[in-house]
């Protein structure tokens, strides 16, 4: 920070007494209704994939093929590889 600006603690007081008292929303709705008066401004929103996350479950599913259980490796169950009636025909 600028040494204009003082300690790192007191500028950071200072924002969060603006944070607490609302100071913040108030200066973002003024900047907000001067740009839309001014027309220059267009307000859009954009959502990509950094806003998303897993479900805080999805980090524990089951994994397909190997698994490995009180230090022994198995393989995990499978489905049956015939999955048609014509690779069924085939296979019998």
């Amino acid at each position: 920070m600028p040494e204009r600006y003082g300690p790192w603690e007191m500028a950071y007081a200072v924002f969060r007494r603006w944070q607490i008292d609302g100071t913040w929303p108030s200066i973002l709705k003024k900047l907000q209704v001067t740009a839309d008066a001014d027309g220059t401004t267009e307000w859009g929103v954009s959502i990509d994939s950094t806003l998303c996350r897993a479900h805080q479950h999805a980090a524990g599913a089951r994994k397909k093929g190997l698994t490995i259980r009180s230090g022994r490796v198995r393989t995990a169950w499978r489905p049956s590889r015939t999955t048609t009636a014509s690779d069924a025909r085939a296979a019998g």
